[in-house]
């Protein structure tokens, strides 16, 4: 079983826009991706369901990165990391 570990956050501003209360970059505890969204749906709610869809999988216009990696939910997480969640650019 995964052991929580401190990491670094840092939201997109399009995110930021939809839950004001939330700070562009924060530290929180988690285990793996999957824990550190359910920690943010507790935080700010709805945050969840913007960032992974009902299969459950991060939802297809976002993409979250530990250390530079494209993460899955079930991406560990290590002490220290640090983890970009960002929303998919779209035009043509």
């Amino acid at each position: 079983m995964p052991v929580a570990v401190p990491v670094r956050v840092l939201l997109p501003p399009a995110l930021r826009r939809l839950f004001p209360a939330a700070p562009a970059e924060f530290s929180i505890t988690a285990a793996t991706v999957s824990d550190l969204i359910d920690l943010l749906d507790a935080r700010w709610p709805g945050m969840g369901d913007r960032l992974r869809d009902s299969s459950p999988a991060v939802r297809r216009h976002i993409n979250i990165f530990v250390e530079g990696e494209r993460a899955t939910l079930r991406t560990r997480l290590h002490q220290g990391a640090e983890v970009f969640i960002m929303t998919a650019i779209s035009g043509g």
